[in-house]
């Protein structure tokens, strides 16, 4: 007999075929409410937490252990075409020759018989608000940057807001849909690449050009325009000249000067050659009184520094007149131990940078312009500063002359070592590849320090995710936290 004739069909009675079908239904139904009660898969636990920006895979150790950099290519509207209009980002005058070479701007002819001759070609009328173009150069040649998105732990947003914004802030006519129209157009687009979309822009960093306080209106008609305010600018790292010190992704960086050495030998040259200069001026001052403020501290400090005779040297700054030229301030900073650093328009002043790369040692009256500035650049303490309480020296209880006169001369000698010390880290290098020799620039100092905070912060998200949340909650916001 065959198998298939083997085979003979099932015959039950009705009852019994009912039965069946019933426990058959009521199996099914058993599976699917124990599947229920299941715990839900890993994925969806994890749907709550904050993005974790993808790995990226550099060296174990080496310059690109902290991760890559991808620098987005963006529509020309946001970088190009505003440098194109350099003619017309200042209502008084072209601003086109003071952003050339990069942002370097124009060789500093000025300061021939100033500064070493073979030093010379490193020296530029650099603008103070050129740190965007700055960046921007060096970052397409910094060797780490991928173009694979995919490779980067970072990712560089090289949008010209500084001058965006800058250009609306002198004009009569301007509203603050000008000061916005161009950051926001920014926004929305960066916020429909890939990457921004993972990662909500956690691992994302920009340079602004002008201080935190010219991205902050808060209110329609003030002053600025409201890019920090903006949603989406949350979680972005912004390198600042002037940063706010209740923020903690503003990070500051130091003003742009004229000195741009080529390499880690011309540092040391210029190192060896302020240390050993002789300065016949125990302090300076340049700048320019305030007339229009009331108990303006410029021109207390300039009648002491008049008082002061032979002791003391001043450049009046009035009208523009230092600006981007170099030979006066620099003059002046060469042959002074120490040079009186008021708070400008702001906290902060170019003049500090002016003042600390030419060897002498800065004197502040205000925290807020150094001590909670540049934690990334300046140590600790005041060992390479002197602090003088503003209000004392308004009510007659101090004059400066007197506090310097007792710091000593050896006290001074070693507070100007330090200085010259730090100098590497205050100056942006002339060359695309840095300064070579392991010897870090501004530039450089800015660069790690960001791709070492996302490092870290990643590998923290790693663990729970309770550093992120914090953050999201506003506790990475308090001074210090970060600097």
């Amino acid at each position: 007999m065959s198998a298939a004739a083997a085979v003979q069909p099932l015959h039950l009675p009705p009852r019994h075929l009912a039965g069946l079908v019933t426990a058959i239904l009521a199996l099914q139904l058993l599976l699917i409410l124990s599947a229920r009660s299941l715990p839900p898969p890993r994925l969806r636990l994890l749907q709550n937490r904050p993005p974790v920006p993808p790995t990226s895979a550099p060296a174990a150790s080496g310059p690109c252990a902290a991760g890559l950099v991808y620098v987005y290519d963006l529509p020309p509207m946001f970088n190009k075409v505003v440098l194109a209009a350099c003619a017309d980002l200042n209502p008084w005058a072209s601003r086109c020759t003071a952003l050339s070479n990069g942002g370097l701007g124009p060789p500093a002819a000025d300061l021939a018989g100033v500064v070493p001759p073979h030093l010379l070609p490193s020296w530029y009328a650099t603008d103070q608000f050129a740190a965007e173009l700055i960046f921007h150069r060096r970052m397409l040649a910094h060797r780490c940057r991928t173009r694979d998105p995919s490779a980067a732990a970072a990712f560089y947003v090289p949008f010209y807001a500084g001058l965006a914004v800058g250009r609306h802030l002198w004009s009569p006519n301007s509203t603050s849909g000008d000061r916005d129209r161009d950051c926001a157009l920014l926004l929305r687009w960066i916020q429909d690449q890939a990457p921004w979309r993972r990662s909500n822009g956690w691992d994302h960093f920009i340079t602004l050009g002008r201080i935190t306080w010219d991205f902050r209106r808060s209110r329609e008609g003030d002053w600025g325009g409201s890019f920090l305010y903006m949603p989406g600018m949350e979680n972005v790292t912004r390198l600042l000249i002037e940063r706010n010190p209740w923020d903690g992704k503003d990070v500051g960086i130091p003003y742009p000067i004229g000195f741009h050495p080529r390499t880690a030998a011309e540092v040391k040259e210029w190192q060896r050659f302020v240390l050993g200069r002789s300065r016949s001026t125990l302090f300076s001052f340049a700048g320019a009184a305030r007339a229009l403020f009331k108990d303006d501290f410029r021109g207390l400090l300039l009648g002491e520094c008049q008082r002061a005779g032979r002791k003391c040297r001043s450049v009046d700054c009035g009208g523009g007149r230092c600006g981007n030229r170099s030979a006066e301030t620099v003059s002046l900073f060469l042959d002074s131990t120490f040079c009186l650093q008021p708070r400008g328009d702001s906290f902060t002043r170019r003049s500090m940078f002016d003042c600390m790369v030419a060897g002498a040692v800065p004197v502040l009256f205000w925290r807020r312009s150094a001590y909670v500035q540049y934690g990334w650049y300046l140590p600790g303490g005041e060992e390479w500063s002197v602090f003088i309480d503003r209000t004392e020296v308004r009510s007659g209880a101090v004059s400066v002359r007197g506090v310097l006169e007792g710091i000593g001369a050896e006290r001074a000698k070693k507070m100007r070592e330090k200085v010259v010390e730090l100098i590497p880290r205050l100056v942006y290098a002339a060359a695309d590849g840095g300064l070579g020799e392991g010897m870090e620039d501004a530039f450089d100092v800015a660069v790690d320090g960001v791709l070492r905070r996302f490092r870290d912060r990643q590998r923290r998200s790693g663990e729970g995710g309770t550093v992120l949340g914090k953050v999201r909650r506003g506790e990475e916001g308090t001074m210090g936290t970060w600097e």
